[in-house]
């Protein structure tokens, strides 16, 4: 049985197909990559699965205590707590609040204390403050991120903020983590360090990780399996070296005539 499965997924808007019939499965501890040329369809195709966007047609199943349960039209706060965690291709961070701050919205949604020991400030709330904010500072350590837990996230550098993204992802604790474009104006050093990076959380967290990436030596370094958009198509699936060799691909994406 799959972690996630898609079948016939499709999205219209007006005339338009977004994203037409494409059918995957995602499996437990995969690292997946999803490329395309620009207006393949992918941000759409991640926006289908997170619940930012309801399915003209088809269907979206996520394995939910050993069984698959359908995630269409569930908002996206159901989804989330169901699992599914994202980033963003354009950073959304709350840009005046502190970084440890940042990280802290995601964990109180999680598991933060009741509105009882919170509003009579018990012991139990303090307590679980405490246990939040160590987890927090645990998880930044591991991006190079707790020496700045204080400042504030619009203050950080661009890669910087990337990586509070993926923190703050983390904090919920998801099974599928996707990461929409984590790459994006990063300097060559930087996304060697993001490279590294995200094969460790996902062999340290046992996480699945899902990601759309124009950087082909990221996709090509880290991803087990790929899969290949082409105007909302899936034209191709395969480990790199397929992908790298296939006619299709060659064409549609890397450019040459696939001969």
């Amino acid at each position: 049985m799959p972690l996630m499965k898609i079948t016939d997924l499709t999205k219209n808007f007006g005339g338009l197909a977004a994203v037409s019939n494409v059918s995957l499965d995602i499996d437990q501890g995969d690292l997946v990559g999803l490329i395309g040329p620009n207006g393949a369809g992918k941000t759409t195709f991640f926006n289908l699965l997170t619940g930012v966007y309801v399915p003209s047609q088809g269907t979206v199943e996520l394995q939910v205590d050993g069984k698959m349960q359908k995630l269409n039209g569930k908002h996206p706060d159901v989804i989330s707590g169901l699992g599914l965690a994202r980033t963003f291709q354009n950073i959304r961070l709350f840009a005046d609040l502190t970084v440890l701050e940042n990280v802290l919205i995601a964990m109180h949604r999680e598991q933060g204390p009741s509105l009882f020991h919170a509003l009579l400030r018990t012991q139990n709330h303090y307590q679980q403050e405490a246990k939040l904010k160590a987890e927090a500072l645990d998880l930044l350590r591991i991006f190079n991120l707790d020496q700045l837990c204080q400042e504030k996230a619009k203050n950080l550098a661009y890669g910087q903020q990337r990586r509070l993204e993926i923190v703050r992802a983390l904090a919920l604790h998801p099974k599928i983590l996707f990461l929409d474009e984590p790459a994006a104006g990063m300097n060559p050093n930087e996304t060697a360090e993001l490279t590294q990076l995200i094969a460790q959380i996902q062999a340290d967290f046992d996480l699945t990780v899902v990601l759309i990436e124009h950087d082909m030596s990221l996709v090509m370094d880290i991803c087990q399996k790929i899969f290949v958009l082409e105007y909302g198509r899936l034209i191709a699936q395969g480990g790199p070296k397929e992908i790298q060799a296939n006619p299709q691909v060659i064409r549609a994406y890397l450019g040459g005539d696939g001969d």
